[in-house]
């Protein structure tokens, strides 16, 4: 902007984490109207239009950077509220499906908390910021403008229905729930196509006090994970060391194995998984919740940057796509999203014809990388079902050579590091494919590796545990 230019202003539908950090990259533009639903606690407290926040969330180290660079200082800011930062694999005990991983000096990290703590630190910084405002318990009727160009929004608010409020950009960050698609269409932008993928996925938690001295060692996250190259419904336990001294523990299934919200159910489905670590973890330790369940988990993509949106439009975040939980890439593609769309507001101005149909393009590979490795696995499930989408082609070289690497990975600390790599989204899947990785997969073995959960004698001492018999696998 000029001195003699008007002041911009921009709204931004939706108080979640990408709706934040968006509200945080448009900021340095313009005066920013952040608004939700749900009035925004200010602590760290559940939130009506994030349900999905009772479950496990770990925020990998690519999204963890790419907040970071928009939230200088946000990572110190989390620690000091409670969360843990995670030294991976060091601090991780995770059975993949090829086997156990080798707790390794550190590659990559994540932030551990709970959900509701991690929202809270961004919306402080970010609610903070000059020139963001929030209009809460208010919500959005629609787009105004024309298929070219959208000039605002009309929203209900306590005091007033159908208020204009106008603006020079309108982002959508409202989540899974969006109904872009249907605003857009009453401005005459139709056929925007959509893909999902549905393994029937369906998560349960619960937080569990931990045992004593547990958080002053460091008690690794423990993971077990399934194996979807056998032809049987996926079921996964994980605990996570958060913060206040608790445990939180999650459990998944897909369609034919499903947790339940029994609490009785609860820890015989952890020991039920391939391992029963998590389970064992669990007995005798008192429960601080009920029994949390989350069903309607499909993967789920909206092809925006395909359509011909109108100018002065976008979308992020979960409204733009939707993950399984399970991998754990929704905030760190969200993070990522936004990131790029910082560079291309320092570099054209809100003011650069197009700019949001840039944005929304810029925005998309980082959808894409993740949507290519959550889909590949959910659609090996049996019972998965797919709209939009081709048929998983099957067992071929590729996945052959990342079945190896994976396998590698259980002996090879070169293969651990490019493993953790590309689940943290620090880099992209053609990391697997670079000359010094295919020379450590093509001398890749499971010899000698891990039969039993690399838990210390320590750790398994204040977890109440006994050592496992040297080579026997749980």
């Amino acid at each position: 902007m000029t001195r003699t230019s008007p002041p911009r202003h921009a709204v931004v539908i939706g108080g979640s984490l990408a709706g934040l950090l968006a509200a945080a990259v448009l900021a340095e533009h313009a005066a920013v109207t952040v608004i939700d639903a749900d009035p925004l606690p200010e602590g760290p407290a559940p939130r009506r239009g994030l349900p999905q926040g009772r479950h496990t969330h770990l925020l990998w180290s690519g999204g963890a950077r790419a907040i970071e660079e928009i939230l200088p200082g946000i990572t110190d800011d989390w620690t000091r509220a409670g969360a843990i930062r995670r030294s991976l694999p060091t601090d991780l005990v995770t059975m993949t499906a090829q086997g156990w991983i080798p707790r390794v000096p550190e590659k990559q990290f994540n932030i551990s908390c709970s959900r509701d703590l991690l929202d809270s630190v961004v919306r402080a910084r970010v609610t903070a910021l000059k020139g963001v405002t929030t209009l809460l318990q208010s919500r959005v009727r629609g787009l105004e403008g024309t298929a070219s160009r959208v000039t605002g929004v009309r929203v209900d608010t306590p005091e007033e229905e159908g208020l204009l409020l106008a603006a020079d950009l309108v982002v959508d960050a409202s989540g899974r729930g969006s109904r872009a698609r249907t605003w857009l269409d009453a401005l005459g932008v139709s056929g925007i196509r959509q893909s999902e993928v549905d393994s029937g996925l369906v998560y349960a938690t619960r937080i569990f006090e931990a045992p004593a001295g547990a958080h002053e060692m460091g008690f690794p996250i423990v993971n077990v994970q399934s194996d979807p190259r056998v032809p049987v419904p996926g079921q996964t336990a994980t605990v996570v060391p958060i913060e206040n001294g608790q445990w939180q523990a999650t459990l998944s299934g897909t369609r034919g194995g499903q947790p339940t919200g029994d609490p009785d159910a609860f820890i015989p489905f952890a020991k039920g998984v391939r391992d029963p670590i998590v389970g064992e973890l669990l007995e005798g330790r008192k429960p601080l919740t009920d029994v949390a369940v989350t069903q309607g988990t499909a993967n789920r993509r909206i092809y925006f940057e395909k359509a011909a949106l109108p100018d002065g439009f976008f979308a992020v975040g979960d409204s733009v796509a939707t993950f399984n939980p399970l991998y754990g890439q929704g905030m760190t593609v969200a993070a990522q999203g936004i990131l790029a769309v910082r560079s291309l507001l320092r570099g054209k101005g809100l003011d650069h014809p197009g700019f949001g149909r840039a944005a929304q393009r810029a925005i998309a590979p980082r959808v894409g990388t993740a949507w290519e490795l959550a889909t590949t696995q959910d659609m090996l499930y049996p019972g998965a079902t797919s709209t939009g989408v081709k048929e998983a082609a099957g067992s071929g070289p590729i996945d052959r050579y990342v079945d190896r690497l994976m396998r590698g990975a259980t002996t090879d600390e070169a293969l651990a590091a490019a493993l953790f790599n590309v689940i943290t989204m620090s880099s992209a899947p053609t990391h697997w494919f670079t000359p010094a990785i295919i020379w450590h997969v093509l001398r890749a073995s499971d010899r000698g590796a891990p039969q039993a959960p690399p838990l210390s004698p320590a750790e398994l001492a204040v977890a109440g545990l006994g050592q496992p018999a040297p080579g026997l696998r749980r």
